[in-house]
């Protein structure tokens, strides 16, 4: 059996005795994103309810050591700095971004900007901040100064946005379904890729640089060598728009998911399915631990209480040892 096969196979036999879930309800509503910081102590959710919740990862379980308030309307992305544990930042409806420091237990910024804000994404040097909005802007903020730096508007539907690992090429995901490249920090055009024959919705590089893919309302994943800028091949089982993907920490899993009741975790390097999660309602967000095979999730979820549905407002951690 050679090495590749032996790794497929031995990740198949993992996830059969580490499928665990452990669950919190910290919100009030839906949970529009979720996101582990950068040494996997603390994770992170950003709800319709315009709060963020901070978890503490204790060994076999996950506790809510924090809810964060200040945000006038939904937290729809968030982001950790890229190297330091401590900070991380919030997109929201209201206009603002803001940069909240858990040592504290605060925010410790806001900076205002021109629209509702729905992407955002740190820079990997940490030293900027990018936000899309509801009106296709991108706006770049200092985030040592909390200034904005530069706003650039766009003629096309801008979905997610993402810095590759070596902060020179910034990416812009689009309703064509290409990606748009532009180098980086002159944001000058360098390629347009084309990746799916539908609207591109999101985009994430490895946490190792070598690869980074893409969903799209056509269903699939595409991958691809972020060195080449060159696609290596598609992933297509889901059958709704993928709205989410995470590369695990070793880049040698891919988990994505859609309004499909099930979150699909693929090998990197075939296509082929790993495991999967079975889930209740469509899932809005995914993210792999930074060192751990603990994937984190967020679904559509209700619950009925007497005549009402309603948001169930959970997060959930899918990984732990039978």
């Amino acid at each position: 059996m050679n090495r590749t096969e032996q790794t497929f196979e031995d990740l198949k036999s993992y996830f059969r005795n580490h499928s665990k879930i452990r669950e919190q309800r910290p919100h009030m509503s839906k949970v529009h994103s979720v996101c582990w910081n950068a040494n996997g102590c603390h994770l992170a959710s950003g709800s319709f309810d315009k709060t963020v919740a901070v978890y503490t990862l204790e060994r076999d379980r996950f506790v809510k050591n924090n809810v964060f308030r200040g945000h006038t309307a939904s937290v729809d992305q968030l982001c950790w700095h890229k190297t330091n544990p401590d900070q991380f930042s919030t997109a929201s409806g209201d206009k603002t971004v803001r940069i909240w420091d858990i040592r504290v237990a605060k925010c410790v910024s806001v900076t205002n900007t021109k629209g509702e804000n729905i992407n955002i994404a740190w820079s990997p040097d940490g030293k900027t901040i990018a936000v899309g909005n509801k009106e296709d802007l991108i706006t770049f903020i200092d985030t040592r100064t909390n200034k904005i730096r530069v706003e650039e508007p766009f003629s096309f539907e801008v979905n997610e946005i993402s810095w590759n690992n070596t902060n020179d090429l910034f990416f812009l995901t689009n309703g064509m379904g290409c990606m748009h490249v532009l180098n980086y920090p002159s944001l000058e055009h360098q390629t347009t890729l084309k990746a799916h024959p539908a609207n591109c919705i999101c985009i994430e590089f490895g946490p190792t640089g070598k690869f980074f893919a893409t969903g799209s309302a056509d269903a699939q994943v595409s991958l691809w060598d972020a060195n080449e800028l060159a696609c290596l091949r598609m992933i297509s089982r889901l059958e709704w728009p993928v709205r989410t993907i995470s590369f695990s920490h070793d880049e040698r899993l891919i988990a994505s998911a859609s309004e499909d009741l099930v979150i699909d975790i693929a090998f990197t390097e075939t296509g082929e399915r790993v495991t999967d999660i079975h889930v209740d309602a469509s899932t809005f967000t995914v993210a792999w631990h930074p060192k751990q095979y603990l994937l984190a999730y967020a679904c559509d979820e209700k619950e009925t209480i007497g005549d009402r549905r309603r948001d169930v407002g959970n997060v959930k951690i899918y990984g732990f040892a039978d």
